[in-house]
């Protein structure tokens, strides 16, 4: 085996021991090392993509290295190989100032060789759904919201495939790092939560009432009449959530965050796909952000 051959080789067999090391990883993000506990699966484990208990969205294909070539709009990854890829479980800020610094930082890593495992099926545009490693065992979802520079979501999928980084994002809020330096908005704020219409939020606030419908579950965090926030689940994501203990008679008064798209109907609406995307507050001792 000549000298190339040998460097590929121990570099998939670096990816290897770096996807089946456990769950700590150490990266460096915004100019300093941080520890951070991401959980993260074996990248191309035969077991997780087969197994049936991963949703569709969540199971993985075989790891692959590529080299990034370029950072696309919205942080698209352009990819040596000729394809695109997208970073799974993020999204990137939409202000373009944080826009900036988030490809900013992506763009650092151009040149770099990637350890890719894509999960589900390729979006509309035919991008791949990845967790991308460096060859420096940096995971570059994890170091953009570590840094402050994206948000955790789940975008249009079911599930959030890799909600450890709920996790790291609240390590960044609780610094105020990046698009966390602003205080995030009421629930009950309408106004606040109107003028952000078509744009992704994270919120909070305490239900106030629940009404549970055949088809959609409402959470309401504002009285009949009053200017605030709805949140509608789907009745899928309805029983993951009762299944998790969560039902309407748990969750009314209870303080929560909330995140996706605001939308208007009759009001500030928000649309929950992932049961992820409710996390209950009452536990937080630290200042909401």
């Amino acid at each position: 085996m000549d000298h190339a051959h040998r460097q590929v080789a121990e570099h998939r067999r670096a990816a290897a021991r770096r996807a089946c090391v456990g769950p700590l990883r150490v990266f460096a993000c915004a100019g300093f090392v941080c520890t951070v506990v991401l959980a993260l699966v074996s990248a191309g484990s035969p077991t997780l993509a087969a197994s049936p208990a991963a949703p569709p969205e969540c199971r993985t294909s075989l790891a692959r290295d590529d080299v990034l070539a370029g950072v696309g709009a919205r942080g698209e990854l352009v990819l040596a190989s000729g394809s695109r890829a997208v970073l799974d479980g993020l999204h990137l800020p939409e202000a373009p100032d944080a826009a900036a610094g988030a490809g900013a930082w992506l763009e650092g890593h151009r040149g770099r060789t990637l350890t890719l495992v894509a999960r589900g099926e390729t979006d509309r545009w035919g991008r791949a759904h990845v967790d991308a490693t460096t060859d420096h065992s940096l995971d570059l979802a994890g170091g953009l919201v570590e840094a402050g520079l994206a948000a955790v979501a789940a975008g249009e999928r079911d599930a959030l495939c890799r909600p450890a980084l709920l996790a790291v994002e609240a390590g960044a809020r609780g610094a105020g790092r990046g698009v966390w330096s602003a205080t995030l908005p009421e629930a009950r704020d309408g106004a606040a939560l109107r003028a952000q219409i078509g744009r992704f939020v994270v919120a909070h606030g305490r239900v106030l009432n629940v009404g549970e419908r055949p088809r959609r579950t409402y959470l309401n965090f504002a009285r009949r009449g009053e200017d605030g926030l709805t949140v509608t689940v789907s009745k899928r994501t309805w029983r993951q959530l009762q299944e998790r203990g969560l039902s309407a008679t748990a969750l009314k008064g209870r303080r929560v965050r909330v995140r996706g798209v605001v939308e208007s109907w009759r009001g500030p609406t928000l649309d929950i796909a992932s049961a992820d995307m409710i996390e209950l507050l009452d536990e937080e001792r630290a200042p909401r952000r």
